[in-house]
């Protein structure tokens, strides 16, 4: 198969060496301008390769139709799009388009879908290959992998870990589906779609008066980015790497109850969240030296007007 690989990354440069292993041919590799000095990871295994590469601000205009067109593809294949793709373009290469998403839609459609999968709790995740159309992750399922969410996975380990080499594999295999012939088009039953926003800051904002269950769920969602975030007096704090911990506390809601060199322990409404890390001021680093630097102690309150 010819392919026209639309995506950027190294999750794209991973999809690029999996097809060429796998015999199919690039025919160019369309990506984002560079960010800095440093080439995008699927710009630079495509120019060793000598696959031609075309990047675009965006893709509506004359430009990127031509740049579709010239590379008279079999199949067009989106491996972690952020741009987006006009629907016309979708249809240029002879076998048309297909995407990667990673949840098992029609669950979970949007930008965001890994963060909101863990807020959400769910224990189960996956992959998605599907025919993309006009709308939001809509178009028919060619393939589908599911895989397990681990209890402190983090929206940063469960793409790395688990979803980038299975979606990398899954992309392959769905290619090789259409070089088979007669490629499933399964269509999404839209009475079970959900839709998530692109996950921000509004959203991670932490309330100490919740279970801990939940809350493990949203610091785990919203790291590495944005990170969930509560105050200590004057001071933005986000928490990272929680672990989940089946104690209990009858301090106050966001009270610190301990800083040792396993983490930070903070009552909430029902149980205890304990998390490894936090940033202040500076970068990420372990709960007891932000801690110190910030001079946060047991007994002291985190959301709090008055934080002691």
């Amino acid at each position: 198969m010819r392919v026209l690989l639309v995506g950027q990354a190294a999750f794209a440069e991973k999809v690029l060496e999996g097809l060429l292993a796998a015999g199919h041919e690039i025919a160019a590799v369309v990506c984002p301008p560079d960010r800095g000095d440093k080439p995008d990871p699927v710009k630079a295994a495509a120019v060793a390769r000598s696959i031609p590469v075309h990047q675009f601000k965006t893709l509506k205009g004359a430009d990127a139709r031509a740049a579709f067109e010239g590379a008279q593809a079999d199949l067009g294949l989106l491996a972690y799009v952020t741009q987006i793709v006009p629907e016309p373009l979708l249809h240029v290469p002879r076998r048309a388009t297909l995407c990667f998403h990673p949840s098992l839609l029609p669950k979970y459609r949007g930008g965001s879908a890994i963060p909101w999968q863990l807020i959400k709790g769910e224990t189960r995740t996956g992959v998605t290959v599907f025919w993309p159309d006009a709308g939001i992750d809509t178009g028919p399922i060619l393939l589908q992998r599911e895989a397990a969410v681990g209890p402190d996975d983090t929206a940063g380990s469960l793409y790395y870990q688990t979803l980038f080499p299975l979606g990398v594999q899954t992309c392959v295999d769905a290619v090789a589906l259409v070089a088979a012939g007669d490629p499933p088009r399964v269509s999404q039953d839209d009475l079970l779609a959900t839709y998530d926003p692109l996950l921000a800051d509004e959203h991670a904002a932490i309330d100490w008066g919740r279970p801990a269950a939940e809350l493990h769920d949203l610091i785990r969602g919203c790291d590495p980015s944005p990170g969930a975030h509560t105050t200590f007096g004057s001071t933005t704090l986000r928490l990272f790497e929680p672990r989940r911990t089946t104690e209990t506390a009858s301090a106050a809601p966001g009270t610190v109850l301990s800083i040792a060199a396993d983490g930070i322990r903070i009552a909430t409404a029902r149980g205890v969240v304990l998390c490894k890390r936090l940033r202040a001021t500076a970068a990420k680093a372990a709960a007891a030296e932000v801690a110190a630097a910030i001079g946060l102690a047991p007994a002291m309150r985190l959301g709090a007007a008055n934080s002691t």
